[in-house]
């Protein structure tokens, strides 16, 4: 298989993404007193002191939104690497909120505690580089998953979807759902958990471009914004289907807002009446996607990157803090499912949250 963008995929197998928390003697309390008073829930691997200082290698994981099922699947692979490695890995962020203002406080708890090693998934490419220049000036190095900062310079490694890509197989599962003929308009709405979050944006310039090259009926006429919370999501759609009673189609940017929207359109009878591409394979929605709620899901591989990105923290470190053999970014494919794919391939690619 050649490379992509710059990653040899053979050079690391495709795990499985029914990953396993293993708990170690790193305890949620000890985070919390090092830490101070915050809502975000903490899971570590293996044992030792939260500090790098006992001579162990210490990887601090910090995303928005951890109750998200995406990030939940992220966490499973990176605490199943952190053990295999022999490391301990301290995981925390918002329980909830996608947000830089939740997270900002919380990645700074956490390079109080002096991690061997800081991965982060930014809720904002602008407030949080502030967060990366920190680390950087602490001699923490910083890896971005998921999204990433603004200035990449000072950041080991990128891993990610292919989000332009994702954008992309969206628009084109969505002209066919809605049986796109040209000459006529066709009104389509996009649901965000950011408008700065570079999933979001990449995601959304890929499906823009694929509607101008090949669908210039498809007109997007309004984008709303989640925080990651299905319930907003959910709000947001109803207001869309009132102010839209001829709305074509729905581009869920990610789970949450396929969450979200899925609700609105079972509430409202319009299942297969307004068409609906989602992002990301929760379990919930892989389900509702066989009884034809979703027309598409584009799934992702969080399970991989949260796994890939400590194992190249931990290489990093262990080569005393030299890049060499890490890429510096590392896009993975993403994967269109639809009802008619096989039962098999729904199973291997839903997110795994246990």
């Amino acid at each position: 298989m050649k490379d992509i963008k710059g990653y040899n995929k053979m050079a690391l197998p495709l795990k499985s993404s029914k990953f396993k928390i293993a708990l170690g003697g790193l305890t949620v309390a000890a985070i919390a007193a090092a830490c101070g008073s915050t809502s975000a829930s903490t899971s570590t691997t293996a044992s030792s002191s939260s500090s790098s200082s006992s001579g162990k290698i210490t990887i601090a994981f910090n995303m928005g939104a951890e109750a998200d099922p995406f990030f939940i699947s992220m966490n499973l692979g990176a605490s199943a690497e952190a053990k295999k490695l022999g490391v301990n890995l301290i995981w925390q962020g918002d329980p909830s909120v996608y947000s830089p203002a939740t997270q900002i406080p919380i990645v700074n708890q956490l390079l109080a505690l002096h991690p061997s090693a800081l991965i982060i998934a930014p809720t904002d490419p602008t407030a949080l580089q502030a967060s990366v220049d920190q680390a950087n000036s602490m001699g923490i190095p910083v890896f971005n998953v998921d999204t990433h900062v603004a200035d990449m310079s000072k950041v080991v490694s990128f891993i990610t979807g292919d989000n332009t890509q994702g954008g992309q197989a969206a628009a084109d599962a969505m002209a066919k759902a809605i049986n796109y003929q040209p000459g006529k308009t066709y009104q389509v709405v996009v649901g965000m958990s950011s408008p700065t979050a570079t999933t979001n944006t990449a995601r959304l310039a890929g499906f823009e471009a694929e509607l101008k090259a090949k669908y210039p009926g498809m007109q997007v006429v309004s984008t709303a914004y989640s925080q990651s919370q299905a319930a907003v999501a959910n709000t947001n759609v109803n207001n869309w289907l009132t102010q839209y009673p001829n709305l074509a189609g729905i581009f869920a940017i990610d789970g949450t807002n396929a969450s979200g929207a899925s609700a609105a359109l079972e509430a409202h009878n319009l299942v297969g009446k307004v068409a609906l591409v989602g992002y990301d394979a929760y379990s919930t929605n892989v389900d509702l996607l066989s009884k034809g709620v979703f027309t598409a899901l584009i799934a992702q591989n969080p399970a991989e990157e949260g796994a890939m990105s400590v194992e190249n923290a931990v290489k990093y470190i262990k080569q005393g803090k030299s890049a060499a053999g890490i890429p510096k970014q590392i896009i993975l494919p993403n994967i269109v499912l639809t009802a008619q794919t096989p039962a098999a391939e729904l199973a291997k690619y839903t997110y795994a949250t246990a």
